[in-house]
């Protein structure tokens, strides 16, 4: 199904200066469809879902640390997606078990850090974020896997 996401503002890079305000991306199974204004975006997919965030919505993070301590790799995968990111690197990822949780969750495992960006036909990893740095929704190639109640 082809879902739209759109939020207060929209940065195709965490390092973007000027944040598209009423942007949106659409996603279309695990790939971005289409980037730009909401409008847009309705008008060229009429029938999408739309699931509107709050906060900014960009690209997921890459984790470059520790995963978080946790009784379960599971667990410890889950607490990366929940903190807005859907990548860790391989230095950290180091065990069997980490690496296959992370594979069932499709979190990138990557040799060096990169910089997330949202590309058109890219990986659809996204990550909603409030005024104060808090993850509100998480999607991971094109699967919703943390959503904020």
């Amino acid at each position: 199904m082809l879902t739209i996401h759109t939020a207060d503002e929209l940065r195709r890079s965490w390092g973007d200066t000027a944040p598209l305000k009423d942007g949106a991306v659409a996603v279309e199974g695990d790939r971005v469809a289409g980037v730009g204004p909401l409008d847009e975006l309705l008008e060229r997919f009429p029938g999408a879902r739309v699931r509107r965030w709050p906060g900014s919505l960009g690209p997921a993070r890459v984790h470059e640390g520790v995963l978080p301590a946790a009784p379960s790799p599971r667990e410890r995968v889950h607490a990366v997606l929940k903190s807005g990111a859907t990548a860790v690197l391989e230095a950290y990822a180091d065990d069997a078990g980490l690496r296959a949780a992370a594979a069932r969750n499709d979190v990138a495992v990557l040799a060096h850090p990169r910089t997330p960006v949202i590309t058109d036909t890219g990986r659809a990893d996204l990550a909603v974020f409030d005024a104060d740095g808090t993850c509100l929704a998480t999607v991971c190639a094109g699967r919703l896997v943390h959503r904020r109640r």
